[in-house]
């Protein structure tokens, strides 16, 4: 397993963000490389080499997944982005989903991905990696309203009782088959781990009102399945990177540990080296410089970079817990922006000046 690789990274003060994004674009023809499983490993072991690293982290493209899942209800690949069912799925709908889904090739962009994980697999010294977003982030994008069932979930209604909290419940019961069928492909390619994205489990979806209250909300819809998810990744020797950049508590972090990944990402809005007393002392902590904020050098100026880097990497060796610097999500290319969100890339990984 991964655990002991990533363990012994954190004790060289190892540096990498997610960013495989910036490297795809400075290819002139990033819309052919990712429908192209060879192209797109290539630029997956660029983003390595760049940053320095072994782990051959892929894209952060959190939507590819539900486009995977409309398929089998006749949405069109260009429709699925603004596509929400009005009305929960029939129980008939939803077991032949099941079943077609293992027995479906996969879509062109997922079959990319898988290829690419391949292709990475065979470059010496890389470890390959997998992403996929969470059973319950990806419910939320099924639903044009998905806060007001699960506050009503929340509180005890029932499917029976409301129309909105059984569409809440068929789309997690898709969404889990998906997502499991969708790390199974990414171990059978090659992964050696995969990244789950749930970005939100957090508290815009889940009161925290509530959940102090006694609800089992928050269980229900993200724990439970993502411990089946850690559950097929542990069968199969392969490690559980968890990711969540969003707003949450001291008990959805504890939950978060709960799951054992053996990386844990966080966003900027958590002080990792208290959240270090929270968690396993074998996962490692990840993140958490502002990302999202690099495009600007109002906002995030590159000196501001530095210092955020240097205080977090001093904090967390002084917090004795494994950490890993990098960004609280995705670094994505902004083309009016390029140049300066490549100087703070390189700012965070020790250098002075953006490389090609």
């Amino acid at each position: 397993m991964l655990r002991a690789r990533l363990l012994e990274l954190a004790s060289l003060g190892h540096r990498v963000p997610i960013g495989t994004d910036l490297i795809l674009h400075q290819c002139d023809n990033a819309a052919a490389i990712v429908r192209d499983g060879a192209q797109l490993g290539a630029v997956i072991a660029a983003a390595a080499e760049r940053f320095g690293t072994p782990l051959a982290f892929p894209l952060m493209d959190l939507r590819l997944e539900k486009t995977e899942l409309l398929r089998f209800f006749g949405v069109a690949p260009e429709a699925a982005d603004k596509f929400h069912f009005e009305k929960a799925p029939s129980r008939e709908q939803r077991d032949a989903f099941a079943r077609q889904l293992r027995g479906t090739a996969p879509g062109e962009r997922v079959t990319a991905n898988l290829r690419a994980i391949d292709f990475v697999r065979q470059q010496p010294g890389l470890l390959p990696i997998g992403m996929c977003i969470g059973p319950f982030s990806l419910t939320t994008k099924l639903m044009a309203d998905p806060i007001t069932p699960v506050c009503l979930a929340g509180s005890g209604v029932a499917a029976e009782e409301d129309e909105s909290v059984a569409l809440l419940e068929a789309c997690l019961e898709l969404s889990l088959a998906c997502v499991l069928v969708q790390v199974e492909r990414a171990l059978e390619a090659g992964a050696r781990a995969v990244f789950i994205a749930e970005p939100a489990a957090n508290q815009v979806y889940f009161s925290p009102l509530q959940l102090a209250g006694g609800s089992d909300i928050f269980e229900r819809c993200v724990l439970r399945p993502n411990h089946l998810v850690a559950e097929l990744l542990a069968s199969r020797g392969a490690d559980l990177l968890f990711h969540c950049c969003g707003e949450i508590t001291d008990t959805m972090l504890d939950a978060f540990g709960s799951l054992r990944p053996s990386l844990l990402s966080l966003g900027s809005s958590r002080r990792l080296w208290e959240d270090a007393a929270r968690v396993p002392h074998d996962t490692v902590l990840y993140g958490n410089l502002p990302s999202k904020l690099f495009y600007s050098d109002d906002t995030m100026p590159v000196a501001r970079v530095g210092e955020q880097a240097e205080e977090l990497a001093a904090r967390m060796a002084g917090s004795g817990h494994p950490f890993i610097l990098g960004t609280e999500c995705d670094t994505l290319h902004v083309p009016e922006h390029a140049a300066t969100i490549r100087a703070k890339v390189d700012r965070l990984l020790g250098r002075n000046a953006a490389g090609a």
